[in-house]
């Protein structure tokens, strides 16, 4: 159980100082150095994103062939200073992929090896922006979308689970954490039961799967609606990605502090433990391969709903259509 790790990665998150170099000293001293550490800034202030490799008995890293799992923790900060004091409820997608990361290194240096590699990343900034949003205020990174997807959706992993906070909404009214449908490349997938079945062990409850909409899985920077970013890494690539949302019944904002619950984080964490083991041995399917491929057939691509779209340039008379595919800054 993850409980420890995740009141590790806490005490080590809820400061002023917190950094990509801290993190990695504490997985160094846990057993696994390499850690990769990029500062990254903007005009809106600066963060560090780190990634972490763990390597499985036969992942791709020593040349298996075992599928990789990517953990991605997707987020505005992990604090929002001068603002506000202290870690905030955005921080708790990056402190649920960090302690599943941590828990599984804990395993691997006791010799609990998992089959597949599990590639991990998230950012470190304890000064993020605060920009509103309706129902209340979300939390902004410190840089645009664009270089978030470019940090951290790495294209050696075969899927993806996406951790967030999820809490500034009116769709989930749950506490613990819900699961998205699957995302492929523009198309909302059914939702898978191997997950649905590793949540329900995880929890010992009914799952709780969340809605999302065509306009959540487009890039940020068109100015539609998005429930938050918790399914922007599927907009980055080809791989299957999964929301895991962790979440409240009374709606939240991610700006507000003392609202991270270690055992609904631990709860999230360990599910994603328990479905790292199993991808990895391909016990675990985000998405039923035949099936997408009649899709496709069947329907055409959906590929044009991970770029910008039609963006309307010029004015007046002047105005004409562009397809804008490489830049999606907020």
């Amino acid at each position: 159980m993850p409980l420890k790790q995740v009141l590790d990665i806490l005490e080590l998150l809820d400061r002023p100082d917190a950094t990509g170099s801290a993190v990695a000293r504490l997985f160094a001293e846990r057993g696994l150095a390499g850690m990769e550490v990029k500062a990254a800034r903007s005009r809106r202030g600066s963060t560090s994103f780190v990634k972490l490799t763990i390597p499985g008995t036969r992942g791709k890293a020593i040349g298996g062939k075992a599928p990789t799992l990517g953990i991605i923790g997707f987020l505005g900060g992990v604090g929002a200073r001068p603002e506000v004091i202290g870690l905030v409820s955005d921080a708790d997608g990056a402190v649920a992929s960090l302690a599943a990361g941590l828990k599984l290194v804990d395993m691997y240096r006791v010799g609990d090896r998992l089959d597949g590699d599990v590639i991990l990343c998230t950012h470190i900034s304890p000064n993020s922006p605060i920009i509103s949003h309706e129902p209340v205020p979300f939390m902004s990174s410190p840089v645009s979308m664009t270089t978030m997807k470019r940090h951290m959706v790495d294209e050696r992993m075969d899927a993806v689970l996406s951790l967030d906070t999820t809490k500034g909404n009116r769709i989930i009214n749950t506490r613990g954490f819900a699961i998205s449908p699957t995302v492929k490349e523009g198309y909302i997938l059914r939702v898978s039961e191997d997950l649905l079945t590793v949540q329900q062990n995880v929890t010992g409850r009914v799952p709780s799967v969340f809605a999302i909409t065509t306009q959540d899985v487009t890039p940020y920077g068109n100015r539609l609606f998005h429930l938050n970013s918790i399914m922007q890494p599927a907009s980055a690539t080809v791989a299957p990605v999964v929301g895991i949302a962790i979440t409240t019944e009374a709606v939240v904002p991610g700006c507000a502090s003392g609202a991270s619950h270690e055992g609904d984080i631990e709860l999230a964490t360990r599910f994603v433990v328990e479905v790292a083991k199993g991808f990895g041995r391909k016990s675990v399917r985000f998405y039923d391969a035949a099936e997408f491929g009649r899709l496709v057939k069947l329907y055409g691509s959906m590929k044009h709903l991970q770029t910008l779209g039609n963006q309307e340039v010029g004015s007046g008379s002047a105005v004409r259509r562009r397809t804008r595919v490489r830049r999606d800054d907020e």
